[in-house]
C-alpha cells in the first residue's frame, strides 16, 4: 500500500504550501528593454528612435504603425501615444569600441556577455547597459549618461553645442515615477501647441477679414455736379462729416474731383478757343464782303 520501501516522506512533500512569487529576471528585463524594440521586439538597429517616455524603438517600426489604417489593427500598448512621427526623436549614439558585436557568438562556442552594450555616453564612457541612468535632449536626440549631465552642468548640449532646458531632458528606460514625470510633461507640451495652432488660426482669420473688409464707411453721400462749356455734366460726390458741417472728402473723390475739374476747365478753355477763332474767321470774311461792295458801289458812280 506503500511506504514500505523504506521510504521517509517529509513534511514539505505531503503539506503543500503557499506558493512563491517567481520574480523576473532583472538582467532579461534589461537585456529586453535597452537592446529590443519596444514596439516590434526585434533587435534595435540604426536608425533608432526614443518617444517622449522614454522607450526605444526602431524608426522602422514606427512608419509601419502609423502607416497601418486597417480596421483590424491590433493596439500596441507601448506605441498609443505616438500620434506622428513628429513625437519621437532619432537618437544620435556613440558606439563603444570594445563592443565586437554578434560575430564572436555565431558558433556559439563562446561566452556571450548581454551585459557589454553596443553604445557608450560619449563624456563619461559608460555603458549603455541599463546599469547606468542614460538620458537623451530633445531638441538634437544625443545620448548622455546622467551622470555626464549632473557632473558637468551645463544649458548646452556637450555634443552639438544646442541650448536646451530642463523640460528637454528624457530618461531612457526610467522607472515609473520617471514615466509619470514625463507623461505629465508631454500632456502639457501638447495642449500648449494645440493653444499655440488656434492662436494662430484666429490671427490668420482677423487679418484676411480685414484685408477683405472695404475702407471707412460713408456717412452721408452728397452729389455735385460740375457742367462744361460743352454741355456735359460731370457727378463728384462728396462725403459730409456727422461731426461739423463741412464736407470732409476722401482721398479717392479727392483726386477724382480734381481730375474733373481740370478736364472742364481745359474743355472750357479749348470752347473758348474754338469760338475765338470762329468769330474771327467770320469777321474777315464780312470785312472782305463789304470792300468787294464798296469797290463795286464806286465803280459805278465813276
Amino acid at each position: 500500500m506503500g511506504c514500505d520501501g523504506g521510504t521517509i516522506p517529509k513534511r514539505h512533500e505531503l503539506v503543500k504550501g503557499p506558493r512563491k512569487v517567481e520574480k523576473a529576471d532583472k538582467n532579461a528585463e534589461l537585456v529586453a528593454k535597452w537592446h529590443y524594440c519596444a514596439l516590434s521586439q526585434e533587435k534595435l538597429r540604426r536608425p533608432i528612435v526614443a518617444c517622449e517616455l522614454g522607450r526605444l524603438y526602431n524608426k522602422d517600426a514606427i512608419i509601419e504603425f502609423l502607416l497601418d489604417k486597417s480596421a483590424d489593427k491590433t493596439p500596441m500598448t507601448a506605441a498609443l501615444h505616438i500620434k506622428s512621427i513628429k513625437n519621437v526623436t532619432e537618437l544620435k549614439l556613440a558606439d563603444n569600441p570594445a563592443w565586437s558585436g554578434d560575430k564572436e557568438s555565431i558558433k556559439g562556442d563562446k561566452y556571450d556577455d548581454m551585459q557589454s552594450a553596443r553604445f557608450i555616453c560619449p563624456v563619461v564612457g559608460l555603458e549603455m547597459n541599463g546599469r547606468h541612468r542614460f538620458c537623451f535632449l530633445r531638441n538634437c536626440g544625443c545620448v548622455f549618461s546622467e551622470r555626464a549631465l549632473r557632473e558637468i552642468k551645463s544649458e548646452v548640449c556637450h555634443k552639438c553645442g544646442v541650448p536646451f532646458q530642463e523640460e528637454d531632458v528624457i530618461i531612457l528606460n526610467g522607472n515609473k515615477e520617471d514615466v509619470e514625470v514625463l507623461k505629465k510633461r508631454m500632456e502639457d507640451r501638447r495642449l500648449k501647441s494645440k493653444l499655440e495652432k488656434k492662436s494662430k488660426k484666429s490671427k490668420s482669420a482677423e487679418s484676411a477679414s480685414q484685408q477683405d473688409s472695404p475702407g471707412p464707411s460713408k456717412a452721408k453721400d452728397g452729389k455735385d455736379c460740375i457742367s462744361s462749356s460743352s454741355g456735359e455734366k460731370r457727378q463728384v460726390t462728396l462725403t459730409k462729416s456727422s461731426d461739423n458741417g463741412n464736407s470732409s472728402v476722401p482721398g479717392k473723390v479727392n483726386k477724382a474731383s480734381a481730375t474733373t475739374t481740370k478736364r472742364s476747365i481745359a474743355d472750357s478753355e479749348k470752347s473758348e478757343a474754338y469760338k475765338s477763332i470762329f468769330t474771327s474767321h467770320s469777321s474777315a470774311k464780312r470785312s472782305k464782303e463789304e470792300c468787294s461792295n464798296w469797290v463795286t458801289h464806286t465803280a459805278y458812280c465813276f
